[in-house]
């Protein structure tokens, strides 16, 4: 059991840690998104660069990671592999080596993590991320409504299983936006598309 949660644990990193914000927007000829914004590699910071498509892009595939490493390692290991393939897999979103452990807030690949745990669990995630964004616009607080709302579902759906590690996720995602929930307390906090839309997730 050790060895094989070792490397769930090392597949969800691997995946987890690939910045495709940062590659794409190189591809795309837009530099280092590192050097806008709030320097995040996400799909928010993208978005800063005022290329919808990419940041579009980048969201999708941050969440196709989190997905395809909690699904990789439950057809090949199971079950118990699944929830370190998925802690795994954020941590190697916010924390990627080959980036100086300094990426993004884990909030789209937490997103596919919750959708390969259980679908109902990516339900809850995606109902709350997007309900709160389209009332409040403040990607921040989508993002973490989300991350906790995916957390709270496990065990009201069924998968009490999962929740420790979505949890757990759930406090790393709320701790890498204090800045954030700083600026929110203080009505500070920019809203998606708005002129003050510099410092955000």
């Amino acid at each position: 059991m050790t060895t094989t949660v070792l490397w769930a644990a090392l597949l969800g990193y691997a995946i987890g840690s690939i910045p495709f914000g940062l590659l794409l927007t190189r591809a795309a000829g837009m530099g280092d998104v590192r050097n806008i914004g709030s320097g995040n590699i996400g799909a928010t910071n993208v978005l800063r660069t005022g290329n919808k498509g990419l940041a579009a892009a980048t969201l999708l595939l941050d969440l196709l990671k989190g997905f395809a490493a909690v699904t990789i390692a439950g057809q090949l290991w199971g079950e118990v592999a699944m929830a370190f393939a998925a802690g795994a897999a954020v941590l190697g979103h916010c924390f990627p080596v080959w980036l100086g452990f300094k990426g993004g807030k884990g909030v789209a690949t937490n997103a596919g993590v919750a959708f390969g745990l259980a679908w109902p669990l990516g339900l809850a995630y995606a109902f709350v991320w997007l309900s709160i964004l389209a009332i409040f616009r403040i990607s921040s607080l989508a993002g973490m409504a989300a991350v906790v709302a995916a957390a709270a579902a496990a065990p009201l759906f069924g998968y009490p299983q999962f929740f420790p590690v979505l949890g757990a996720i759930a406090l790393l995602i709320i701790y890498l936006h204090r800045e954030n929930i700083a600026r929110l307390a203080k009505g500070e906090e920019p809203r998606v598309g708005g002129r003050k839309d510099t410092a955000g997730g």
